[in-house]
Formats: structure tokens, sequence, C-alpha cells
């Protein structure tokens, strides 16, 4: 018996009636168009917009900023301080480091608006080409660079590191908690460990920090 016997239906009728359905399902598709998806929801421009006052380099600079801007951010594409660097932005290689009321931070993983009035220092405001500061002129001394690209930052990292040695803190490879803490290259190594050098110019970096350690003695 073959299966036109057992259903009554022919191979001729049952492909004549594929290809009907076949036919009218576009026709059908074109009389009841999809309507188009909704438009996302869109937050007011000026939702996250805010004032702020900051000193930088011993000057006050107001911003209206995106509250979610990070500080790194502020200086760089809203003061146009291009000298802080922006390189892993999540703060892992230091080359953002600024000083913020004298302590060194990386300024990418804090915001703006949390330092309202704070005292901020770029490496634009260390020194000049005709008066360098201290580090800088050590820098160049002892070729603590390369690239480059790293260099704003080593350099307010290493100004924030003998401020720390001079308010006696201690760290990780000091001996004597309750001891003097000095600036030695073991010690500069450790606090230095969180600016990253591509180049590798690492022990004239050492040098350099350690020169200007020993004259401010």
């Amino acid at each position: 018996m073959t299966p036109s016997d057992q259903t009554g239906l022919s191979r001729r009728l049952l492909l004549g009636g594929t290809a009907t359905v076949l036919t009218v399902q576009p026709q059908f598709a074109r009389s009841a168009p999809m309507p188009p998806p909704a438009a996302p929801a869109t937050a007011p421009a000026q939702a996250n917009q805010m004032k702020i006052s900051l000193n930088v380099n011993g000057a006050r600079r107001d911003l209206e900023i995106d509250t979610r801007t990070s500080l790194l951010d502020a200086l760089r594409e809203h003061l146009h301080l291009s000298g802080t660097k922006k390189g892993c932005d999540h703060g892992q290689c230091g080359a953002c480091t600024a000083l913020v009321n004298g302590r060194r931070i990386n300024t990418c993983l804090t915001l703006a608006v949390m330092h309202q009035d704070d005292e901020i220092t770029t490496i634009e405001g260390l020194g000049t080409p005709e008066h360098l500061h201290p580090m800088q002129a050590a820098f160049v001394k002892h070729d603590g660079y390369q690239c480059g690209y790293c260099t704003p930052g080593q350099i307010c990292s290493s100004v924030g590191v003998l401020r720390e040695i001079e308010a006696g803190m201690p760290s990780h490879v000091t001996a004597d908690l309750n001891g003097e803490v000095r600036a030695t290259p073991e010690e500069i190594r450790e606090r230095m460990s969180g600016n990253i050098c591509r180049c590798g110019a690492y022990s004239n970096i050492v040098e350099a920090i350690t020169e200007v350690a020993g004259s401010a003695a």
C-alpha cells in the first residue's frame, strides 16, 4: 500500500497545496508589517552636569562637567593639561599620577567632583623650562626617561615619594616602623613600584630620586 492510499492524498495534490502556502505566505506578511522598534529612552543632556572649582597649579579653575568625569579627563580634556598621561586607565601604570594636597594619586581612579577646592599639582605646575623643579633637573641629568610618555607621572610620583619619606611614613620594606625612614634604593623602588616604565629606565630614575633626596637632607 502506497502513502497516497493511506491518506487519500495524491503526490500531485500535496505538491499543489505546498505551492499555494508558499505563494500566500509572503503576501500575508506584507499585509501586516512589523512596527518599527521603539527609540531608547535618553536622559536629559544636563541631568549629570555639575559646577565645580578646582585649584590647579595655583590657579582657580571653574568647570561644569559630567559628574562621572575622572580627574584625569577633567585635567586633559577640559583644562587641556595634557602632561598628565592616560595609560592603562585602571590605576596600574602610574602615568596619570598627580599631586593632590601634596599627596600623589592616580587621577584616573578618582572623580573630579570629589576634589572641590583641593590643591592639585600636575607636571605643568612643578617647574618651567627656564626654572626646572629639582626632580625634573635630576631626571634630565640621569636620563631617567627614554620615550618620555610615563615621565610626568614618574616625576610627580617621585616628588610624592620624598614627601612621604620626609614625613616619616613607613612602607612595606621599612625595617623599623618606629625608626627613621631613609631614602634608600630599596625604599625608593618599593614606593615607585606603581609607576611602570616600558623603556626600563628604572635604575636611572632611582639615581635621580636619590640625588634629590641627598640634596634635601
